[in-house]
């Protein structure tokens, strides 16, 4: 196995090239460790920064850049989407496509946003995820946290010590000054959609200085965002890494890597990292070993259930405690995921034999017995991803996914199950209300249970519940 030192060597040199072997050396730095160590502290600040890089990615897409193909809405401003995420979306790996989304990036720099729900009928899952910089799910309104009434709540960044006003339910803080709101409505079928836009007309974002009908506060400055695409971020990722920590407030338990991560420079305030070519040999060669550990990780996470993994997702920074790589690992299997408590996310990329999915070469049956149904109080779904990259898959019917509100309109097994037929080519009337359209290669699948239940026949505690789901078996 080769060492260290050797595959910082290979990986920078096949990555830079002759051009980076032109380039003039760094003098040495008193301050910086020697190569070894700069490698493992840039390791360290890959699997701590991943989901931080991911984020930026995503919010430079939705939020900054308007040519960018994915631009939803500027910041503070609610973006309601009519219909659900197809195969033209690619901003978000693993995205869902239950519910139609709204989405509000939020600038808590200058003032808090005050988010508002309003009543939402009962039988409707709905639900508010803010998720901020880091990754971490700061909190929750909706269905299961908060109930189908109206009302309205506080999101405050970092420092803000204001008192709660009146008309306030309470308040939400993110650990840095840019945060996510995610908004899922249930969709009942497509003709469904006018009751989605009704709820989603109720949902509102305002600074929490028009809440109050008071003057606002001076606007934060504005701020020159570097251009970031997947690839971009993926060769550059620690100058989006130096760039984006500038705005998530150091944290306690962050205290040993934030040291680590500033002996190669990354300091957290922003400034530029170093360009010589052995810096960047150490840079590209950690973050090619922290991406391995990573997709590593991100296989072997969870417990293993019938071919399928369930991971639970922490959500909370208290809840990962400085677990760096199982925050990683929850980004990179579909960043955005909720909490636990909130859906429960079994994936597979196998067959109940262990065997690879593969939609060229195979077609597949899951099968839910009677009474074995994925039990929750909302509903549950089966989506279908390509292997390669975790995006939805075109197909010739528009579907990706098969969720519980589909029953009533799929063919039913002798015993009341119901069987889900996976494969590339449609398999004929009589199945195709139960056909789950696969892509001509590497599958990747995800079921998702909103609101799972934790009295039994339950998935939870993971590892634990006495419900697990069924194996993909392969036909013929």
């Amino acid at each position: 196995m080769p060492s260290k030192r050797n595959l910082l060597l290979a990986t920078a040199s096949a990555a830079l090239g002759g051009a980076a072997m032109r380039t003039r050396p760094a003098l040495a730095q008193a301050s910086r460790p020697g190569v070894i160590g700069a490698f493992e502290a840039a390791e360290a600040a890959f699997v701590f920064g991943l989901p931080v890089v991911m984020n930026y990615t995503v919010m430079y897409e939705f939020a900054i850049d308007r040519n960018s193909g994915q631009f939803k809405a500027p910041f503070n401003t609610i973006w309601n989407d009519e219909q659900v995420f197809t195969w033209r979306d690619t901003a978000v790996p693993t995205p869902n496509s239950d519910t139609p989304y709204s989405m509000c990036w939020l600038d808590l720099r200058a003032e808090p946003m005050v988010l508002s729900v309003p009543d939402v009928p009962a039988g409707r899952y709905f639900s508010v995820q803010v998720c901020d910089g880091n990754t971490y799910n700061v909190g929750y309104i909706g269905s299961r946290a908060t109930g189908q009434g109206a009302g309205s709540w506080i999101v405050a960044g970092p420092g803000w010590q204001g008192a709660t006003p009146p008309g306030i339910k309470g308040v939400i803080r993110s650990t840095s000054q840019f945060a996510l709101t995610i908004f899922r409505t249930q969709l009942f079928g497509a003709d469904d959609m006018p009751n989605v836009i009704a709820v989603q007309r109720g949902y509102k974002a305002e600074p929490l200085s028009a809440f109050l009908r008071q003057p606002a506060p001076p606007a934060a400055p504005e701020i020159r965002w570097p251009r970031v695409t997947a690839d971009l971020a993926k060769h550059h990722f620690f100058d989006y890494l130096a760039f984006a920590l500038q705005f998530n407030a150091p944290q306690p338990n962050e205290a040993a890597i934030r040291a680590q991560m500033a002996t190669i420079g990354i300091d957290g305030r922003g400034t530029p990292m170093p360009h010589s070519f052995v810096d960047r040999m150490e840079l590209l060669g950690a973050a090619f070993e922290g991406e391995r550990k990573v997709e590593a990780a991100v296989a072997a996470a969870g417990v293993a259930m019938n071919g399928w993994r369930v991971t639970p997702i922490p959500g909370s920074p208290e809840a990962y405690n400085g677990d760096w790589m199982l925050r990683a690992v929850a980004a990179k299997a579909g960043i955005y995921g909720n909490t636990t408590e909130e859906a429960t996310y079994p994936f597979t990329r196998h067959d109940a034999n262990g065997q690879a999915l593969d939609g060229s070469t195979g077609r597949y049956t899951l099968t839910f017995a009677a009474n074995q149904l994925p039990p929750v109080n909302a509903f549950w779904s089966v989506t279908m991803y390509h292997g390669g990259n975790q995006l939805l898959v075109r197909n010739p019917i528009d579907r990706y996914l098969i969720n519980s509100p589909m029953l009533s309109g799929m063919k039913r097994n002798a015993d009341g199950g119901v069987t889900l037929h996976i494969q590339k080519d449609d398999p004929g009337a009589e199945l195709r209300p139960n056909w789950l359209p696969a892509p001509d290669g590497p599958i990747y699948m995800v079921m998702r249970l909103y609101w799972p239940k934790t009295e039994a026949p339950s998935l939870l505690p993971v590892g634990q519940g006495a419900w697990k789901p069924p194996g993909i078996v392969k036909v013929g």
